[in-house]
């Protein structure tokens, strides 16, 4: 299940902030997912057309 993503044109843009957020907690992570899918939907649900 994909909760929250974030997108980048760079890799090293990416890599970056992928270990910025490895350092936070998980409230402080959590609350960054609410901010963005308050109702924790499946964001990648229609990506494979495969229904669960």
């Amino acid at each position: 299940m994909l909760l929250y993503f974030e997108e980048y044109g760079l890799v090293n843009q990416a890599i970056a902030r992928e270990k910025q957020l490895k350092g936070w907690c998980r409230d402080k992570k959590l609350e960054l997912i609410l901010e963005m899918n308050p109702n924790r939907e499946d964001l990648a649900r229609d990506w494979f057309g495969v229904e669960k």
